[in-house]
């Protein structure tokens, strides 16, 4: 894509000047695309724009300012949207790659440039344009460059790699610009250092490099879930972990075992809190042949609380059918409140821990494995990371593991109550893991699974901890939500649904009702989750 520089300000009656994150993307290879096969080049094109790249700049809160033959350039108000976006682009866009030969490959290449620039109603100009256009012009096919501006504003809220490329003197801007590659998954450290195309890191530094970080892992200072990428050159380094995956390897779906259509005469009566939630066990699961090294075959064992399908399985509560109110006033995100009815269903005691996910990465069910004690909980995972896991488990012991939806997660969380939290209406210390709900707490790390009291039902950390992704796709509030306990899915959707706070949260986050959001396949340090099984 080229963006011509305007030596004179623009006399646009309009026009005005502003500070703004530009985005400036274009193909990578497009001309050769076109020369092999014009007509099909310009459909995949069109349709990338259509169900990738214009859906994707909305939920950013992006506009596109024009389309330049295979390139786009657009604006935002924030360079953390900004980036966000371009990532979301670069991984659908790679999701989408994977079922075409390579020559048949869209890839971007896109520069994210903060500066300021002169807006008028159907275009923009400056260098901060420009800066943009020479950034993703040096980018690598798939890749993000953003300038030093951008990243002094997302490197501390953003958590991701990034690997700076040094000062660079770019086409008609007078002063150098700082150059930031934002790494896409942990073996991009080592490609984007074999491959750097701006300048090469002398020996002695890489040595150095080279001890230092022997010196962190032997000192404990690795990163958990990711390498450490070096964000500066004759500065002191900062050590970021990188978390986030393709969705390239995006599991199938779990087909969800819908509920029976008659319910209980009683079902729609509200359950009492101190009422016993248990039923009787149902009689022992034929034995499964072992799919997997890392479980035994599947069979029902009992616990003091629930059961497990396996000696090594996570341990499920059998929760009751019911109806309950769903939502809240405190926030738009959780009205309207309405009555929801939810069939039987079983759901993690806990969060998946640390030990538990990596059987499945040590099985190959799971992409990365985790650092940590083995009683934390399972964290830096993002939506298709856990959608990961519970596809590995059911297929591992026959049983229809899933991740459950927004209303089975809260009618667990509530085992009962109507309350702003599960124990009462106000605070108290030892209930939840946050950072301003009392009772032990670490500032750099959620507590071990289990460390807090248990709800009427037996489940334990459903406040703080780690927020927990769920079923359903993103969506701003719950107007014409089902009302029989199912997940909301929407086309092409970018963003999940993650409940119940972190210990990074504050006290009203940790509310059965609370709700928030966060990229389909975005890791972030405060995710992780837990699952649910249909009976």
């Amino acid at each position: 894509m080229v963006v011509r520089m305007r030596e004179e300000f623009s006399t646009h009656p309009h026009a005005h000047r502003r500070l703004a994150a530009i985005l400036a993307a274009d193909i990578a290879g497009y001309s050769r695309m076109m020369g092999h096969d014009e007509e099909g080049t310009v459909r995949r094109l069109k349709q990338v724009r259509r169900e990738i790249v214009d859906p994707t700049l909305e939920e950013h809160y992006g506009r596109l300012i024009k389309t330049t033959g295979d390139g786009f350039l657009a604006m935002f108000d924030s360079p953390l949207e900004a980036v966000r976006c371009a990532i979301v682009v670069q991984q659908s866009v790679a999701a989408r790659n994977t079922g075409l030969p390579r020559d048949y490959w869209l890839q971007y290449r896109i520069g994210v440039n903060l500066g300021d620039v002169i807006v008028e109603p159907d275009d923009v100009f400056g260098d901060g344009v420009n800066i943009a256009a020479r950034l993703e012009a040096l980018a690598m096919p798939g890749g993000v460059y953003i300038s030093g501006g951008v990243y002094e504003q997302i490197k501390n809220k953003l958590v991701c790699g990034y690997q700076s490329l040094g000062d660079e003197k770019l086409k008609n801007i007078t002063d150098p610009v700082r150059i930031y590659s934002v790494l896409p998954d942990p073996a991009s450290f080592a490609s984007a250092t074999k491959n750097r195309r701006l300048f090469a890191v002398p020996a002695g530094i890489v040595a150095a490099f080279a001890l230092v970080a022997a010196g962190l892992y032997a000192a404990g200072y690795w990163p958990v879930g990711g390498q450490p990428s070096l964000v500066s050159v004759g500065q002191v380094h900062q050590w970021v972990p990188v978390p986030l995956t393709s969705v390239t390897n995006r599991p199938a779906p779990t087909p969800r075992v819908e509920p029976p259509a008659s319910r209980n005469a009683d079902a729609a009566k509200p359950l009492a809190p101190t009422a016993d939630p248990v039923p009787a066990a149902p009689a022992p699961d034929p034995q499964v042949a072992i799919l997997t090294p890392s479980l035994p075959a599947a069979r029902t064992i009992q616990t003091a609380s629930g059961f497990r399908d396996c000696e090594t399985c996570p341990e499920m509560l059998r929760i009751p059918g019911g109806s309950f109110r769903m939502g809240s006033d405190e926030d738009p995100s959780e009205q309207p409140i309405r009555t929801v009815a939810i069939a039987p269903f079983a759901i993690g005691r806990s969060p998946i821990s640390v030990a538990e996910w990596n059987r499945c990465a040590a099985a190959k069910g799971c992409n990365i494995p985790l650092d940590g004690s083995d009683a934390a909980p399972a964290r830096n995972l993002s939506w298709l990371d856990a959608k990961q896991y519970v596809d590995w488990l059911a297929q591992s012991t026959g049983k229809p593991y899933r991740l459950p939806s927004e209303a089975e997660w809260e009618y667990a969380a509530r085992a009962g109550s109507s309350t702003r939290f599960w124990w009462g209406r106000d605070l108290e210390p030892g209930k939840a893991n946050c950072k301003d709900c009392g009772g032990p707490q670490d500032p750099k790390a959620p507590m071990p699974v289990g460390s807090f009291a248990r709800n009427a039902f037996g489940g334990a950390d459903f406040g703080g901890g780690v927020a927990q992704w769920v079923a359903d796709c993103w969506l701003p509030n719950y107007r014409d939500a089902p009302s029989d306990g199912s997940p909301r899915m929407a086309e092409n959707c970018r963003e999940n649904v993650l409940r119940g706070g972190s210990w990074r949260s504050n006290i009203a986050s940790v509310r059965p009702a609370s709700r928030t959001h966060y990229d389909t396949g975005v890791r972030y340090p405060a995710h992780g989750f837990r699952i649910a099984r249909s009976l």
